[in-house]
């Protein structure tokens, strides 16, 4: 699934073509991805200026000039094709520019979603109201994470994919993040001392950071609206490295399941 990184490159490259274009043609060749396509998508769509993109979690955001915005979610599979050569039968969304830019959203498994929402409601929106904050802005601290976390018997990564505690984290990132605090993932959430709370918000921001730069993480199909892979899955430390020698300290990644997910680690060098 593309994650937070994938996403705002998403939305980066994106911008590149849409940022103060209108779109001249809507059209959508299904009813449906995950649930169906808003009522009025196309009308409200085609004839719009675009304002600005942006991205909360793991949603982008095209905003218009009609005061809606169109908010997607890429799903397991999904990712946008900017001037494809040909249209596939995934490509399920499909919006042409006034200056003839053809931009595809590609769906395979139909696991992402697109809604129609007023702009000025964004943050009421139900998939938003919840959430914690973003990782990359000034709501993700020590204190937040102290105050969130306190208390709380479950392990630290479980609660780390919790949206109402950070939003828009996942399973690769987490994973990353807690190896370069050096916090073993299975330690109790209330128990992770405020000195490892700080690098652990000093390490979200560095690996994000540092996989958007490097174009996200290619994993299966996942690629940017420009067709080229990501390259940061080169650098993982533990994601997908099990029974590889840490790179701190030698010894054996481990792997286990945490609420139904993997989970790489140092038995070692995190505690």
């Amino acid at each position: 699934m593309p994650e937070l990184p994938e996403v705002e490159t998403t939305v980066r490259g994106l911008a590149r073509c849409l940022e103060g274009e209108r779109i001249a043609r809507a059209v959508t060749h299904r009813p449906d991805l995950r649930r169906p396509f808003p009522e009025g998508l196309v009308q409200v769509l085609t004839g719009a200026t675009v304002t600005g993109l942006g991205r909360r979690a793991k949603y982008g955001l095209i905003h218009t000039d009609r005061e809606q915005t169109m908010v997607f979610h890429l799903g397991m599979s999904g990712r946008w094709r900017i001037q494809p050569e040909e249209l596939g039968k995934h490509d399920h969304l499909v919006l042409e520019t006034a200056h003839g830019v053809t931009l595809a959203l590609c769906d395979p498994r139909r696991f992402g979603s697109v809604d129609l929402v007023v702009t000025g409601q964004l943050d009421d929106w139900p998939s938003f109201a919840a959430m914690g904050p973003e990782p990359l802005g000034e709501g993700l601290s020590t204190a937040h994470l102290k105050a969130a976390l306190g208390g709380r018997g479950a392990a630290i990564k479980l609660m780390l994919l919790d949206q109402r505690i950070v939003a828009g984290l996942g399973n690769i990132y987490v994973c990353e993040a807690l190896f370069r605090a050096g916090i073993d993932p299975r330690k109790a959430a209330g128990k992770v001392s405020v000195a490892a709370l700080g690098r652990l918000v000093v390490a979200i921001r560095e690996v994000l950071a540092e996989a958007i730069e490097a174009g996200g993480s290619t994993l299966r199909d996942y690629a940017r609206p420009d067709g080229e892979l990501g390259y940061f899955s080169k650098r993982f430390d533990v994601y997908d490295r099990e029974g590889q020698p840490c790179v701190r300290d030698g010894h054996a990644i481990a792997r286990v399941v945490q609420g139904g997910r993997s989970t790489w680690f140092c038995q070692h060098c995190q505690k």
